[in-house]
């Protein structure tokens, strides 16, 4: 069930979603959702400014962790693409961790029905490689702040 979008404060005129006063509006939200570990897998951005939903991927077979991953680094990519500089938030310990080392260190078995996904992951690893673009990725606080707008609310 997806959380009742409320209107945001009157002091914050910079976005039409409710966020937390220390969260920039200038800014893409990622998230992934997995139905299973493995199981069908997709991701999203949304613009903090806008609510928009700015990409989506999938469904694929693949992890949470994966989808996490692959949202980053496809917000990085698009956004060297645009020309844009904005933060990116994640709620991806793992996944924010994976983007730095540049490597996505999943255990997910590589058979056919992986295959396409294993080479996306690769793809993503390389451009990580060979892109010296970077943005600000934040951890979004979950605990502190609720749900991350790009979250697909499946809990």
């Amino acid at each position: 069930m997806q959380k009742e979008i409320v209107n945001p404060p009157d002091y914050r005129n910079d976005t039409v979603l409710p966020l937390p006063p220390e969260v920039s509006a200038d800014a893409w939200a990622v998230d992934a959702a997995c139905s299973g570990n493995p199981g069908k897998m997709e991701y999203r951005g949304i613009d903090l400014a806008t609510g928009a939903v700015v990409f989506h991927y999938g469904p694929v077979f693949g992890t949470n962790n994966i989808g996490e991953f692959l949202a980053i680094v496809h917000a990085l990519a698009l956004m060297e693409q645009k020309g844009l500089r904005k933060t990116i938030y994640s709620d991806s310990f793992t996944a924010i961790t994976w983007v730095r080392k540049m490597q996505c260190k999943t255990k997910l078995e590589r058979n056919q029905k992986t295959a396409q996904l294993h080479d996306v992951i690769a793809r993503a690893e390389a451009w990580l490689r060979t892109h010296p673009f970077r943005v600000p990725v934040i951890q979004w606080d979950t605990r502190k702040w609720g749900d991350i707008p790009a979250d697909f609310g499946r809990k």
